[in-house]
């Protein structure tokens, strides 16, 4: 696999720092972003869906924190 380097202003380096998860490689964070996928829309889940989410979300964090 070959790599490359962008060069960035670190104003816009900053910006792209708050916006990648820790758990993600800049490659990971850069595919995300600029995936075709449609997000998910607000309202799509219920709110037990959505809670049930942010219950598994917050395990995974728990559990990667150890």
């Amino acid at each position: 696999m070959s790599r490359t380097s962008i060069p960035v202003d670190s104003e816009t380096k900053d910006r792209l720092d708050e916006l990648k998860r820790d758990d993600e490689t800049w490659d990971e964070f850069l595919r995300r972003v600029t995936s075709d996928e449609d997000p998910i829309k607000f309202g799509a889940w219920s709110e037990e869906e959505a809670e049930t989410a942010m219950e598994r979300l917050r395990e995974g964090r728990e559990r990667g924190a150890e």
